[in-house]
């Protein structure tokens, strides 16, 4: 049974020249390459979506500087 699955992806020759000379380089095939960038890319994503919404947050509960933070961390932990 395959643990993995396809995905057929067309670059443009530039940057299929540059995915094959950096897999080269690091001694790693294609696949490997695509599959960091992919997993790079899933979390920088979420990173980016959880830094919107927790400034959304802060910004509901009029949080505006890093003082703001100091200042309710501080007092959170008396």
């Amino acid at each position: 049974m395959r643990t993995t699955g396809t995905l057929t992806v067309s670059p443009h020759p530039e940057i299929l020249r540059e995915a094959e000379r950096t897999a080269r380089e690091e001694k790693r095939t294609k696949s490997e390459l695509v599959r960091e960038a992919l997993r790079f890319y899933i979390e920088e994503r979420r990173w980016r979506k959880l830094q919107r919404e927790v400034s959304m947050r802060a910004q509901a509960l009029g949080i505006t500087s890093k003082e703001d933070v100091d200042r309710l961390v501080h007092s959170a932990r008396k």
